[in-house]
């Protein structure tokens, strides 16, 4: 079956942090609602290559389904790819770009009964953001969320306004940032693994564990959660980013 390219136009480019930028996607099909899953991702095919491997690049999507018809993407600039360069160097306000999707499984649950812990890094944080804010624009009863933020500044934490206000507003909603370059009131000084590692170090069968980031980050957070504290892997679940 030939893959459906959809039309989408910028409408608006924000600056995040020094080196992340959100893109609003504007998406044009027919009229019809674009309809995605709090969690999944969307592949734009950008005009940098021949290949397919040089032309797609896949991002989850930030934001909750909404009638707009706009996704929101959070891309950190990449000192070697070409892509970045591509978006942040060339797209303005109203430049046009083919994607297709929503693909992926890696999304909000159905039963929000149990207690879920969201671990993240960097723009890791997108589908987590998507997940939040479909909850909250829903008002979907949840028995506890706790995002858990890794970044190396405080300049580079994405977000941060918006989780905190939630946090703030809705007790069972908990943040917690961590910096591993810095030393900052009201963050934690280190990895997001110390974290969850303390908070959560007694297993239960009602709690899940969603942790998406680098591959690395990844790695040491299942074996942490699975082998060291216990944790049934059916209660890990994991996407790599980037």
């Amino acid at each position: 079956m030939p893959t459906k390219w959809i039309k989408g136009t910028i409408a608006r480019i924000t600056q995040l942090t020094p080196d992340t930028r959100q893109f609003d996607l504007r998406v044009e099909d027919d009229g019809t609602r674009f309809n995605f899953l709090p969690g999944q991702f969307i592949t734009l095919d950008l005009p940098v290559g021949d290949k397919r491997k040089d032309r797609w690049r896949s991002y989850s999507i930030a934001n909750e389904p909404n009638e707009d018809n706009l996704v929101e993407l959070c891309i950190v600039r990449s000192s070697e790819g070409p892509g970045t360069k591509f978006l942040f160097d060339e797209v303005k306000t109203g430049t046009e770009i083919l994607f297709k999707g929503p693909d992926g499984g890696f999304v909000a649950p159905s039963d929000l009964s149990k207690e879920l812990v969201l671990i993240c890094t960097g723009t890791g944080v997108a589908p987590f953001r998507s997940m939040i804010r479909h909850i909250f624009a829903q008002k979907l009863p949840f028995k506890g969320i706790h995002l858990i933020f890794g970044t190396r500044k405080e300049e580079d934490i994405l977000y941060r306004d918006e989780f905190e206000k939630l946090a703030e507003e809705f007790p069972p909603f908990r943040y917690s940032v961590a910096l591993s370059r810095e030393k900052k009131s009201g963050t934690h000084h280190g990895y997001v693994h110390s974290i969850y590692s303390d908070i959560y170090s007694k297993p239960v069968v009602d709690r899940y564990f969603y942790v998406c980031g680098w591959s690395k980050m990844i790695d040491e957070a299942v074996e942490n959660l699975i082998v060291k504290l216990g944790y049934d892997k059916s209660q890990v679940r994991y996407e790599l980013y980037g």
